[in-house]
């Protein structure tokens, strides 16, 4: 376990994409936590890395020595102008760290982020068990709905994994007000 005290959040770099890799690698090989089935190479996942730097935060959370211990980004909600206030979150924490505050503190710090870029509407891809799992539990649903989401959605069987479909739920958070002229986003590459 790892104490909040002792890690630091900071931008994520292309050169973070090993560490980060060997985090996300267990939630593909072991878990419907993701819907994806082949683990990427780390030159796939530096050029995820890359990409969602153009325009969106992606943070790490480091100790003193150096080590990952979790990460977390936003990217787009969907590919139309009219969604740039929305986005998707994502949070990951090396196995073993989960329940310790590390998962709230990326998830402050990206909040934060999003906050000044002038992001309205935070939003979650959860899978949900349909009862008893041995691969998803529905404890991000539960830290999500601590962090102030609200369910919005659940779409019914339309995940498959280890041979089981599985739910997938949105929970929405709101980080701003909805005025009726909104400034634009200011997305990373646009900052002055």
């Amino acid at each position: 376990m790892i104490a909040t005290n002792d890690v630091t959040i900071r931008p994520a770099t292309p050169d973070d994409a090993e560490q980060l890799l060997r985090i996300y690698a267990p939630y593909i090989t072991g878990t419907a936590i993701t819907f994806e089935y082949v683990v990427p190479t780390v030159d796939e996942f530096r050029a995820r890395i890359e990409g969602t730097l153009r325009k969106y935060p992606y943070l790490v959370a480091q100790t003193a020595d150096g080590q990952i211990v979790g990460y977390a980004y936003a990217s787009a909600f969907k590919g139309r102008a009219a969604y740039d206030w929305a986005i998707e979150t994502s949070i990951y924490l090396r196995q073993g760290q989960s329940g310790h505050g590390l998962g709230r503190m990326l998830h402050d710090a990206l909040q934060e982020e999003l906050q000044e870029m002038g992001i309205l509407n935070m939003c979650a891809c959860i899978t949900a068990p349909r009862g008893e799992d041995p691969y998803v539990t529905d404890n991000s649903i539960r830290f999500h709905d601590h962090l102030g989401y609200r369910m919005v959605g659940r779409f019914l069987q339309c995940g498959y994994k280890f041979g089981r479909w599985y739910d997938m739920v949105w929970m929405e958070k709101h980080i701003g007000e909805h005025p009726d002229k909104v400034e634009p986003v200011r997305f990373k590459g646009q900052r002055n």
